[in-house]
């Protein structure tokens, strides 16, 4: 059954599917991908080869303003792709034995339904009768027997070499290797003797959820009881991101939280400090970087504002840069490799607010904007210098969808 606008029994059995769907392994949990599945299942029977607009879908379903620019704004191609993704992934695992298959051809808005071919199985030939065994005199030829013990030798050694592949290999067979721009520039990060630290932000508020949080002040909340075990949604879409990445690399991380970050670390493991230091206070006793750094701004308007602030404008830059008001449309983030404590490396990955952190993680975790940046720095990519980078972050629903690299230094060893 390829869809068209269908009978009432046609309509529920797709409908059941799309339930199926959202209730599955997969999707549960992503509403947002469920919300856009069902809107996709209704417009394709109501109005069958009626094709769907990006704006339309960006409005309808995940709430874009009228001004919506398809041109700016990925959100609507970037999920149909992860759904399309999703779909594919269930049909591979959970939904195997599915009559009702649910695809979004590419290029489209559209679902296409169609039933699965019921799996015949062949029939069973009737066993041959068992015929005495004819008696055999069996020779000794010691040529047969050589040539015997070779293929059998060759065949246990390819069996312990499959083997040995299978289960001493450091990461999943199915994790997809990553470019050579991304080894390149995560090689520094690989070559110790334990993974790479991931310090995360957690801040320290004071409040109550229920009642409200605000940031920690010393010389307000002396005594007050501090509540650290907060992060921003950035940094858990970053952490997710750089754990991808480095399944492909072949390696692995370990992640702790700011607040416990212990000297003892700091001094014996690459660092990569996932926050700016109003929220990663483990920053502010880290060494820094030299010409891009997080103040608070000093004089109106917008006193008190987290900024980047440019010790060191070249032709073509600003001193400082600051994020949007809310709703946040645009943001800084800043990319940073410096020296550790004592000959080991950190990466700084920091936004002004949550969306620039995300956006600065997943641009060195994309092969594309990697290149770039490695392009620009030139030299030897078995050591990338120390470098600060400073990125623009637009910025459409809470989601960041567009970084550019505005500002690069590059630091002499």
């Amino acid at each position: 059954m390829k869809d068209t606008g269908g009978t009432a029994t046609d309509r529920d059995a797709l409908f059941a599917q799309i339930d199926r769907l959202n209730r599955s392994s997969v999707l549960r949990g992503s509403e947002s991908l469920c919300k856009l599945l069902k809107y996709l299942a209704e417009h394709s029977l109501d109005s069958p080869g009626a094709p769907l607009k990006e704006y339309q879908i960006a409005t309808e379903v995940f709430g874009r303003p009228p001004d919506f620019d398809p041109r700016v704004d990925s959100t609507v191609r970037v999920q149909t792709g992860r759904l399309r993704s999703k779909l594919a992934e269930y049909y591979a695992s959970e939904g195997t034995a599915d009559r009702v298959v649910i695809e979004i051809p590419k290029g489209t808005y559209s679902l296409v339904f169609h039933n699965r071919a019921p799996v015949v199985e062949a029939p069973v030939a009737p066993a041959a009768p068992k015929l005495p065994p004819k008696p055999t005199h069996m020779r000794f030829d010691p040529l047969s027997w050589f040539f015997l013990s070779i293929v059998i030798g060759a065949g246990v050694v390819v069996m312990i070499g499959f083997m040995a592949i299978r289960y001493l290999s450091p990461a999943s067979p199915s994790a997809e290797r990553a470019a050579p721009a991304l080894q390149a520039f995560w090689n520094g990060f690989l070559t110790g003797q334990e993974a790479p630290l991931v310090v995360y932000s957690n801040a320290e508020f004071v409040g109550r959820p229920e009642t409200g949080l605000r940031y920690f002040d010393p010389a307000l909340d002396g005594g007050k009881p501090i509540l650290d075990h907060y992060t921003g949604v950035g940094e858990v879409m970053a952490i997710h991101e750089m754990d991808r990445t480095f399944a492909g690399l072949q390696r692995s991380l370990r992640v702790k939280r700011g607040r416990l970050l212990s000297w003892d670390d700091a001094k014996a493991s690459d660092l990569i400090v996932v926050g700016s230091p109003s929220e990663n206070l483990s920053l502010r006793e880290l060494p820094g970087t030299q010409d891009f750094v997080f103040s608070r701004k000093a004089s109106e308007p917008r006193r008190g504002d987290l900024q980047i602030a440019n010790l060191h404008p070249r032709p073509g830059e600003q001193s400082s840069y600051l994020a949007s008001e809310m709703p946040i449309t645009e943001d800084y983030a800043l990319v940073a490799v410096t020296s550790g404590l004592t000959s080991r490396r950190v990466l700084i990955l920091a936004g002004i607010t949550t969306f620039g952190t995300q956006a600065a993680v997943e641009f060195v975790c994309r092969a594309t904007h990697v290149e770039d940046l490695l392009a620009k720095l030139g030299g030897n990519r078995r050591r990338i210098p120390a470098f600060e980078a400073l990125l623009r972050v637009k910025v459409s629903g809470g989601v960041p969808v567009q970084s550019d690299l505005l500002a690069l230094h590059a630091h002499q060893p």
